[in-house]
Formats: C-alpha cells, structure tokens, sequence
C-alpha cells in the first residue's frame, strides 16, 4: 500500500494549466491568478516554501503559464516538477513585488483568484493595479478542478484502496470499553502506516452516531453500540474519504433496518453520477429514497461533494447545484439517516463519473460490520 505512483509529467501540468486558462476565458476572464496552496501544487507542481512573500502563477488565455518568485525560492521553483512548462521570473529583496506583477496582468483586468491568496497579497496587487477586479475561483470557476486526468484518478484509487485496507484491520481490534478517542487514534495509525501524509478519523458511538458533527470524544464503547466511523486523509497529494457503520455485537432489527434503508440509497445515488446528470439530481436519488421510507426529517445531511487535493472541494450534491457530471469527475457520495437520542449510520464511497457511468473508487464491503 505504501507504493510511490509514478509522478506526474511536465505534460500533465502544461495540460492542467492550459484546461484552466481556457476555462478563465469560458467565463470572461482576463486570467488566473494561483498563489501558494492546493491549487499551486496541482496546477504546476510547485510547493514553495512556508513564506509571507508573494508567489504568483499567472495562467492567461492563449499566453505562456508565467511564475513569479522571491529571489531566494528561485531553485526550488526550477526545480518543480512542472517548472518546464511555465516562465519564471523573480523579485529581489527592496523590490516591490507587486510593481514586479503589473508586467504580468492587464492593468484593467478581471481575474479569478485562488480561495487560499492572503489578503496582504490581494491588496498590494489592487493598489498597483487600482483598476483590476479579482473574483474567487469557487465563485466563478467553482468546477475548475472537479474534471481529474487518468493519472489524478489513479492516485484518488491508490487513497481509497490504503483508506480500504486500514478499515479492513480495524474491524479486528476490539471495540468493547475502549474510548472513541482510542479507536480513532488507531484508525489515524492504520492510515498513516499504508501511506497517508494527512488524516483525519470520526467515531462517533451511540448516542454519538446521530450527531453528523462529532469527531471522537471519551465516551467508552459498550455492546449494543452503533458506530459510525469517518475517516480519510491525503495520500501521495491526493484524498482518500469514507465513512462506514457497524455495530458492537449483534444490531437490533431496527438498526438492521435502517442501515438496510442508507444503503440502498447511497448506491442508488452512486449510480445515478453519470454524464448529463445534475449534481441535484444525485441528491434527489438518495434524498427521495429515505423520504419516501417515512425518515424524510432524519436524513438532511448533504449527499456529497469533490474529491481531489483536499477531502472537500466543488461541487457539492445539494439540492439547487445544477452542474452537470461530467466524466472525470471525483465525488464522496453517501446517504444518512440520523435518529436523536437513538443512534445513526451514514455510509459513504468516493466515486468517478466514466462514460459508463460511476466507479467506485473503493472496495470495502458496505454491509454493517460486527465487532467486539
């Protein structure tokens, strides 16, 4: 599980950057502008070093991909593995870096800007370029990176199926008077030892189980509990997010029923993302589904949202999201049903949209798991 992918080519970030620069001009823009962040790393495969100095890639339509520097970082950005494919220029310390920038923009252009652009940045660029306007990404290219490469979906596979193997071996460890805390510190171990850089687990037992925000607390685990665990993180750059539910000893018919009900319709809604397909219509599948089994009022949690860099991006399946799925899309679609004061269960897959529909992007059984 620990295998390194093969990296990403200098073509993969030239075409990356390319797609989003057309995708600027789709939506009457004179450019992009990446600061340092998730979409710096992806675009051009820079990852500069922590700084509050200003580091910039200027994606413009039909014009070379130009990044601007600190002097200092200059070897590491023509080190990057995308460096070949945009033009690097620096700015020196006593050098105004936004006076630098203005070489690199339209003096009265209207850019999108990167949700992660610190406010010191954005400000320096609108007073040396006081007729510029700046509009962040997720408001108008709120899709820019929910369409991954083969290679990208290669990678969000390898997460899932490291996210897949450390579920697998924490259905072995004992439940019974043990914390959440304990179980979710074992499950963060399991997921860090098959390659995951960053994690982030759940487990919310019993009562805990109808509450969607819970992370994991002291409460000990007995028989009779339901368990939701939710957990992922980033493997090689890329994100792994699954949750599942099973129980401590044998669930009652109830619970059975219920879990029986989420089930079927997070894979109704897993099978409705195929092209053409609203994004609110993908919530409707499973939405309907617990509606029309008399839960309506307990299932409110959204259906799901991206996958890519980070466990949470663009779109979102909610109802009024109108962005068709296209294929290349990544997704964590799942369905709930949380009953307060009783116990909940939520289940939940990363999947791709294809030609021919989704594919599941993990493996592990979805049926309620028994523990001890």
């Amino acid at each position: 599980m620990n295998d390194t992918p093969a990296p990403f080519t200098e073509q993969d970030y030239a075409t990356r950057m390319t797609r989003a620069a057309g995708e600027a001009a789709v939506a009457g823009l004179a450019g992009l502008l990446i600061t340092p962040g998730p979409d710096l790393v992806r675009l051009c495969g820079y990852r500069p070093p922590a700084s509050t100095r200003l580091t910039l890639l200027v994606l413009t339509p039909g014009s070379e991909p130009r990044l601007l520097v600190p002097a200092p970082d200059r070897p590491a950005a023509e080190a990057a593995p995308g460096a070949g494919a945009v033009r690097i220029s620096d700015w020196r310390d006593g050098q105004d870096p936004y006076a630098a920038a203005t070489g690199l923009l339209l003096p009265n252009g209207r850019y999108g800007v990167c949700d992660t652009t610190w406010a010191l940045h954005l400000l320096g660029l609108q007073e040396a370029l006081p007729l510029t306007a700046y509009r962040p990404l997720t408001v108008v290219l709120p899709t820019l990176h929910a369409v991954k490469d083969e290679h990208e979906v290669a990678r969000l596979a390898a997460a899932g199926a490291a996210g897949d193997a450390a579920y697998e071996e924490i259905l072995s460890a004992r439940f019974t008077g043990r914390r959440e805390t304990d179980v979710a510190a074992d499950l963060a171990r399991l997921l860090r030892e098959r390659g995951h850089s960053q994690v982030f687990t759940s487990v919310a037992s019993g009562r805990n189980s109808a509450n969607p925000h819970h992370g994991a607390g002291d409460r000990t685990l007995r028989k009779g509990d339901t368990v939701v665990l939710d957990f992922g993180g980033l493997k090689d750059g890329y994100a792994s997010h699954t949750t599942r539910t099973l129980h401590v000893g044998e669930p009652t018919q109830d619970e059975r029923t219920v879990h029986d009900l989420v089930l079927a319709a997070q894979q109704a809604a897993s099978e409705a993302a195929a092209p053409g397909v609203t994004c609110q219509d993908v919530d409707r599948r499973a939405r309907r589904m617990i509606e029309d089994a008399g839960y309506g009022e307990y299932g409110a949690e959204p259906t799901g949202h991206g996958v890519g860099v980070t466990a949470h991006e663009p779109p979102y399946l909610a109802e009024g999201e109108q962005t068709f799925l296209v294929p290349g899309m990544c997704l964590s679609i799942g369905a709930g049903v949380r009953l307060p004061g009783r116990f909940g269960v939520r289940i939940a897959d990363v999947v791709t949209c294809t030609e021919d529909g989704a594919r599941r992007l993990g493996t592990t059984d979805r049926g309620m798991a028994i523990v001890a």
